[in-house]
């Protein structure tokens, strides 16, 4: 995966059962630094602005090729911002957020305009809005035990990077040009697998969740310190 703006997403979280034999313990995304004046975190603010353009452009003035373009450049920064972090050494806490944040925000928000305009089918969208719900109970059951939420995996993050340029090869090949033939096939093969991948990276977290959840239940309390503090 490329690595989110915040170094805890640059860094994966093992899995369960790596070096001591017991589940992965999320890094609190409060040991990063409080910087907000950043390169990586300007990049994702880009993006979180393209939102709602993206979203203008395709279902106002249906001006595809401009809306494409907004998916496309929301991909490249997504790349960018990560590995900007590091080479800049400019890893935050706003950072951490803001990344997966405008991920997630994107992939939605393009689903229901997709949908909206008949070039995905529902179940799709149904799928895919109904692991991010699935994950944000998830997320609540960490807090719940003290936890914060667990580092992005870079298995997430690939099918990210795959939906992100799924959608507008859909959008090619949803037109009457002449590219429309060679884009279809290659647009629905993005999309199946990185919904598959999408699927499996929130599998993996919640079996992560399920593995700290049962190490607390049946060991010593965690370390308030480490995790957050008890709820």
């Amino acid at each position: 995966m490329t690595s989110s703006n915040g170094s805890s997403a640059a860094v994966p979280a093992p899995g369960p059962g790596v070096a001591t034999g017991g589940p992965a313990v999320p890094v609190d995304r409060d040991d990063l630094g409080d910087r907000v004046w950043t390169v990586p975190n300007a990049l994702s603010v880009l993006r979180l602005l393209g939102v709602p353009l993206f979203l203008w452009l395709l279902l106002g003035p249906h001006a595809d090729a401009w809306a494409i373009v907004v998916l496309a450049v929301s991909g490249v920064t997504d790349w960018a911002d990560g590995k900007l972090a590091r080479l800049l050494d400019q890893s935050s806490r706003l950072g951490a957020l803001l990344d997966p944040a405008a991920d997630r925000l994107y992939i939605v928000a393009t689903l229901i305009a997709l949908a909206l305009r008949d070039v995905v089918p529902l179940w799709l969208v149904l799928v895919l809005v109904g692991r991010e719900l699935v994950l944000g109970v998830a997320l609540l059951v960490l807090r719940r035990y003290g936890y914060p939420p667990l580092q992005v995996h870079y298995l997430g993050k690939a099918a990210t990077f795959l939906l992100l340029y799924a959608f507008p090869c859909l959008l090619l090949a949803d037109t009457s040009s002449a590219v429309a033939g060679v884009a279809r096939p290659i647009a629905w093969a993005l999309t199946i697998w990185g919904t598959a991948l999408y699927l499996l990276a929130g599998l993996l977290y919640l079996v992560q969740v399920a593995g700290l959840i049962r190490a607390q239940r049946t060991g010593p309390p965690a370390d308030a310190g480490a995790t957050g503090g008890a709820p």
